[in-house]
């Protein structure tokens, strides 16, 4: 306890600031400056009039002119004793001990006071001397010179300071050490909380990092194989599955140097800065060695190269990914350094990154499936005040289909803010339903203000796909149906997907015809459409495209698709089908849109009755669940089980 207090003690007292050196600096080039050239006995003022009158009653003994615009002057012994004199003399012992004149003024124009001069001399027989003198201060010349040179500086090495990383202490923030490498280091006597205990989920993806940590602990154990030690491994997935986290926990674990930064940290925009921050990255980790090394959003560097400069000037970023390339698997590569990198772009990256030798490993981590999901949730819960028996995590991993590990832990959060905001002093299952509704629909604008028209139109709209939805085999089946406004929509309708890892042309064609249900109720009732159906087509649109262009199930185009899995395609300007392909395309996907509409429009005309029922319900109570649909419709025809979660033995 006394050493913490110590350390934070010692962490409270201000650092000292280098800023001060160069303000006593300034200000003693000032004080030189004004106070060089005076004494410490100042001499009274004058005037030409007054100095006139003592010039011609023989009291002057010189005059002194000095730099053509001051005069000095020094009285006579005699003139010296006289009271008038005497009496403006505030210190006459330092300016005799100084020799410093009696009297100092400044005249006009030297050609007129050197008249006056020489006439009171020839009227009145004085023979008082004229001297001319001049003077410099040698301190402020100095000053003059050297400050625009020390502002210049100043300034350079302020903006220096400031691109490469602030005012702030570290290598990168310094202007001498702008080529050092920005990576924070832990180490074993760094506290790092995260291990894999904390990452839930990501089985597979934990076993192959599990090994590389492994590997560097007890090496004897796969050398004695004759194994090698992998070069890298690169984490891809979706943004939110948790690739920083596993590295966060990578970092827990290992008992060995950890080095963390991204891949902006080498951009700069100073030519040779970003290779020469890889170099000193790599030689820090070989001097640490063995040693790991994470990079976070390797695609900021790792682009394809030739694919993004059309102006064939040199780019620094590829000189960077150079350096990286040589540095992971050159002629002198060190073997005992792991790199570990995490990016959503895979697609997007340099062949050359990606051959083996380099990244060995491609560790894919996806989103996580319902039985992952509940591990997740079990781990968010932990920090939470919940009612006690009322949060079942199988039931929340089941109404959260396609949720990253991001976006479950926003949940959580987001449903101790609904709690916290209601009042409550614990969490409970109709706080999660909220943000999990917060979440996908956004908030709720109960305020927003709606004609009885429009809002009838709503409810028949959101009607329409509930009824085409309950009516389908392979659409999801309803949740829930609300006409209150949510973020961007007027309406909108959840549904509980399938997790299905292939999707058969029936299951999409079904689910595109419960989308355009929406636009079909309003011309079964209304026979008019309004644009409130503008993210229904825009889904449904992208789905037939997708099964045309993607997938090949289109009869006339056949077993053909134009996806390209590489990315490269964003670089082309020519489409890869000819004009008479493209025309084609584009028919089938109207045909297959406008074949499923009008499925859903005959889909209401038979049931135009319960379609009715359905929208004065949905209009009087504005939230209704899949009970109200049971009472109207009756049991779906289509009974599918529930998917039940499996704790893996």
């Amino acid at each position: 306890m006394a050493k913490d207090k110590n350390k934070l003690d010692s962490n409270k007292k201000p650092k000292f600031s280098a800023y001060w050196i160069y303000a006593i600096i300034v200000v003693g080039f000032l004080a030189l400056n004004f106070l060089g050239s005076s004494s410490w006995g100042t001499s009274p003022k004058t005037t030409p009039s007054d100095f006139n009158n003592f010039l011609r009653k023989g009291e002057v003994e010189k005059v002194v002119i000095v730099n053509r615009r001051e005069a000095k002057v020094f009285l006579t012994t005699d003139a010296k004793n006289l009271d008038k004199h005497k009496s403006k003399k505030g210190n006459s012992f330092l300016l005799a001990a100084n020799n410093e004149p009696d009297y100092q003024f400044e005249f006009g124009d030297l050609q007129n006071f050197e008249n006056q001069i020489s006439k009171i001399k020839s009227e009145d027989g004085v023979r008082t001397q004229v001297i001319y003198d001049t003077e410099s201060n040698v301190w402020g010349e100095i000053l003059i010179t050297l400050l625009p040179f020390a502002l210049i500086i100043g300034v350079w090495i302020f903006i220096m300071r400031r691109m490469s990383g602030g005012g702030g202490g570290g290598a990168g923030g310094q202007i001498f050490n702008i080529g050092k490498s920005k990576a924070k280091l832990f180490d074993e006597n760094i506290d790092v909380k995260t291990s894999f205990a904390n990452v839930a989920g990501l089985e597979g993806a934990k076993e192959e990092v599990q090994e590389i940590v492994d590997f560097l602990k007890h090496p004897e154990k796969y050398t004695a194989l004759g194994g090698k030690i992998p070069k890298g491994a690169l984490l891809v997935g979706p943004p939110g599955t948790g690739k920083t986290l596993l590295a966060k926990a990578v970092a827990g674990e290992a008992k060995v140097p950890f080095f963390s930064l991204s891949g902006s940290d080498f951009v700069e925009m100073f030519v040779g800065v970003g290779a020469s921050r890889v170099r000193d990255l790599f030689k820090q980790a070989a001097e640490k060695s063995p040693a790991i090394i994470f990079i976070d959003e390797i695609d900021a560097i790792g682009r394809a190269r030739g694919k993004s400069n059309f102006s064939g000037s040199n780019d620094e970023r590829e000189n960077t990914l150079n350096q990286l390339l040589t540095e992971m698997d050159g002629f002198a590569t060190n073997t005992n350094v792991i790199v570990i990198a995490a990016t959503n772009r895979a697609d997007v990256l340099d062949k050359a990154l990606m051959r083996a030798g380099r990244f060995d490993r491609q560790i894919f981590v996806d989103l996580p499936d319902i039985r992952e999901r509940k591990e997740i949730f079990d781990v968010h819960l932990k920090p939470l005040k919940k009612v006690e028996n009322e949060l079942d995590t199988e039931f929340m991993a089941k109404q959260t289909p396609g949720f990253s590990g991001a976006d479950i832990a926003n949940v959580c959060n987001e449903a101790a803010l609904i709690a916290a905001r209601k009042g409550s002093k614990a969490v409970g299952k109709q706080d999660f339903l909220d943000a999990v509704d917060r979440i996908v629909g956004g908030l709720e604008k109960k305020n927003k203000i709606i004609t009885p028209d429009e809002k009838h139109a709503i409810a028949i709209h959101e009607a329409g796909h509930a009824t085409v939805s309950w009516m389908l085999e392979h659409a999801s089946p309803l949740v829930k149906v609300t006409i209150v406004p949510r973020g961007q929509s007027l309406g909108a309708a959840w549904y509980l997907p399938e997790e299905r890892l292939i999707v058969r042309p029936d299951q999409m064609l079904d689910e595109m015809c419960a989308t355009l249900g929406g636009r079909a109720a309003e011309k079964v009732i209304f026979n008019e459409i309004s644009t409130g159906a503008l993210s229904d087509l825009e889904k449904v649109t992208k789905q037939a495209r997708a099964m045309v262009t993607i997938y090949g199930l289109n009869d006339k185009i056949g077993n053909l698709t134009y996806y390209d899995s590489s990315g490269q395609s964003e670089y082309n300007f020519n489409k890869p089908y000819s004009e008479q392909t493209g025309e084609l395309i584009d028919q089938e996907i109207s045909n297959i849109i406008e074949q499923q509409y009008q499925r859903a429009i005959a889909l209401l005309e038979l049931h135009k009755d319960k379609l009715i029922e359905l929208g004065d319900v949905l209009l009087e109570k504005e939230v209704i669940f899949k009970d109200n649909l049971e009472t109207i419709f009756g049991e779906r025809p289509f009974g599918k089980k529930e998917e039940t979660i499996v704790d893996p033995v």
